[in-house]
């Protein structure tokens, strides 16, 4: 399976029962809309609550998705800042029928240039699949070093870039820093201006409400022939009013695609206190996705 055939990745929610256990039958609805749409799987991301889930729940989902056997490909989250611990957790994944990781700078801890290089590379020493960095400042608290970028970019297992600093200037930097590996854009409303800097992609939450729109909307972007800038800026908005995936995953239990929009602490359901706003930009979103047909 080419990973790079793959211009979206859906960062998928965990759908969670009252009682904060896997609700198994959301799950294997969600997966199989992002299989009909052609949405490459994040599965365990920061949208999926990973690091909010214990180690057991963590693997149930992971044994679940891959034994549906989804026609596309799997990509698991790798996080946290102790390095036994997730170096324990991708050699269980590497057991697992999985296609490639995702590898966010470590939290915290704020680790700088040398500290990133030897946390990636003895994480990717330990991998035979397909690794794709993340920077996201915001919740890790420190950035992706450019010169730890640099040095892994050689490594056989380097693959890609998750950029959401929310900076095509610093997207750039990770292109020239990556020595021609592909950079993805982390954020849903920035597409345009990062495809036009030299992006290949998306890794969205946007994807989890409207698979098939936003399949169109990487597409149409990829092929510079979106006009819509706006009307995607603000409904990606609605899905950060409060701390993702909590407006994503009330969306989808509105809509009847989940059985609950139940948050993993420490994260509630309860700080999105009115989803009106998130309704009417899935009203403007799927209007948009009719007038395309």
């Amino acid at each position: 399976m080419n990973l790079n055939d793959y211009s979206l990745w859906t960062a998928l929610v965990t759908p969670l029962t009252p009682g904060l256990q896997v609700d198994f039958f959301s799950l294997e609805k969600l997966v199989k809309e992002q299989e009909q749409a052609g949405n490459g799987l994040l599965i365990l991301g920061s949208t999926g609550e990973a690091l909010n889930l214990s180690i057991d729940l963590r693997k149930q989902i992971v044994r679940f998705v891959t034994q549906l056997e989804p026609t596309i490909p799997i990509m698991v989250g790798v996080g946290g800042q102790q390095l036994d611990s997730q170096i324990d957790w991708i050699q269980w994944l590497e057991t697992q029928h999985i296609h490639a990781y995702l590898m966010v700078t470590p939290i915290y801890a704020k680790p700088g240039d040398q500290g990133q290089y030897q946390w990636f590379k003895a994480l990717m020493d330990k991998v035979t699949k397909p690794v794709m960095l993340y920077n996201v400042p915001g919740r890790a608290g420190q950035s992706l070093s450019f010169e730890a970028v640099q040095k892994l970019s050689t490594h056989p297992r380097f693959w890609a870039i998750k950029e959401a600093s929310g900076s095509v200037a610093i997207m750039k930097e990770y292109l020239c820093a990556s020595n021609g590996g592909k950079v993805y854009c982390g954020d849903d409303g920035l597409l345009p201006e990062f495809t036009n800097a030299g992006a290949v992609g998306l890794v969205s939450v946007a994807s989890n409400t409207w698979p098939k729109a936003t399949h169109l909307y990487v597409k149409q972007n990829l092929a510079q022939n979106f006009t819509a800038t706006a009307l995607w800026q603000k409904a990606a908005g609605a899905l950060f009013l409060a701390s993702n995936p909590t407006p994503a995953k009330a969306l989808l239990c509105h809509e009847q695609k989940i059985n609950h929009k139940t948050m993993m602490p420490p994260l509630s359901e309860h700080d999105l206190r009115d989803l009106k706003t998130v309704i009417q930009a899935s009203e403007a979103i799927t209007d948009w996705y009719k007038q395309q047909q």
